[in-house]
């Protein structure tokens, strides 16, 4: 059975339902939720092939009519270039204001799409159903839209909540292992973050887990979506507690700019990275024990993780990752604002944080 997971956000609340085979099924979770019986789906040319049809069937036995709007694949989707061609395509579908577009695919439809169904008519609903174990986690819940600029990633988006979150992790079967890890990387963030029991289970079962142990899965989604879904509770527009949720993303949003967000490095390689900087710069001003950040890496050793951006580029430009740390959202009066930890599950937001003290120690 499907487990049920509440948004608590007053009138934009919504419903995270995980389990498996639920693409099958796709139009009784659907159906009560519309405004109207029909739906536009954004998909990518990758995800379409698998699972488009599967989709459609089940919103047509429902009556639902389907209308497929299919985006390249990749993070150069979220440019505005190919915001601007898609937003034409879906105003040629002639949709009203009761329109609902459907996100199916990994964290770039979903940001796509959600971010189109902010500014379409000037906002019409959206549903979630990620496909990969990155979205299924983290970036299908919360309502974070956006696309990226030349100048950083996500810096052109809004705030828009989806209706529902629909998680198949049966959809899981066909990632290859590096989409895995790439996700994983995601989950193990929230144990990070304010959980050390969750990590310390992550440490157990990791193994089987991304060895596909359904079980193990969707325990493990569900747990991280409820960390997620608390903090967004308390604080939907990031004004305070949710800016934990991008622990080492300051760092991997700035890994991520400078190899042109290409395959080169996946979001959630370069978030990996991200928290172990983090972890180290949090042990360089003494505010970590160093036995904590050896256990992370030895847990990253075992899970084939990515550990340092040495292993993506022999070399970095300090100058060029400095001026991203610059255009992150966090920096504020012209210092930056870290998301550093005291200790596995002790993450706070560091403010104030000197630029010279951090090129010095990047150098």
């Amino acid at each position: 059975m499907p487990e049920t997971l509440r948004v608590e956000l007053g009138a934009r609340s919504y419903d995270i339902i995980v389990g498996g085979q639920l693409l099958a099924h796709a139009g009784e979770y659907i159906a009560p939720r519309l405004k109207s019986r029909h739906v536009i789906i954004i998909s990518d040319e990758t995800v379409a092939k698998l699972y488009l049809h599967r989709l459609t069937s089940a919103l047509e036995e429902k009556n639902i009519g389907c209308r497929p709007v299919i985006v390249a694949p990749g993070e150069r989707t979220k440019s505005l270039e190919a915001f601007s061609g898609l937003m034409e395509t879906l105003l040629e579908q002639k949709p009203d204001r009761e329109a609902t577009l459907i996100a199916l695919g990994g964290g770039v439809v979903g940001d796509l799409a959600g971010f189109a169904a902010s500014v379409l008519l000037r906002g019409v609903d959206f549903i979630q159903m990620p496909t990969t174990l990155l979205s299924q986690v983290d970036s299908s819940v919360g309502g974070k839209t956006g696309i990226n600029s030349r100048f950083g990633k996500n810096l052109i988006g809004s705030f828009h909540q989806p209706i529902l979150v629909l998680s198949d992790v049966s959809a899981l079967a066909t990632l290859p292992k590096r989409e895995w890890l790439a996700g994983y990387a995601e989950m193990l963030k929230y144990g990070l973050i304010s959980d050390a029991g969750f990590f310390a289970w992550l440490e157990k079962n990791a193994g089987a887990m991304l060895a596909g142990d359904a079980k193990l899965l969707t325990y493990a989604i569900v747990r991280s979506c409820a960390a997620k879904a608390a903090i967004i509770a308390e604080d939907e527009r990031e004004g305070g507690v949710r800016a934990l949720l991008n622990f080492g993303h300051t760092f991997a949003h700035a890994f991520e700019a400078e190899t042109g967000y290409s395959d080169t490095l996946l979001h959630g390689e370069a978030v990996a990275i991200g928290i172990i900087l983090a972890f180290r710069l949090s042990v360089a001003l003494g505010l970590c024990p160093e036995a904590d950040l050896k256990r992370i890496l030895s847990h990253y050793e075992a899970t084939r993780l990515p550990a340092s951006p040495l292993s993506i580029r022999p070399k970095w430009n300090i100058d060029a990752l400095m001026e991203h740390f610059t255009r992150d959202k966090k920096t504020k009066d012209g210092k930056f604002t870290f998301i550093l930890t005291r200790g596995i599950g002790k993450a706070f937001i560091a403010e104030n944080i000197e630029k010279d003290f951090i090129r010095a120690w990047l150098s």
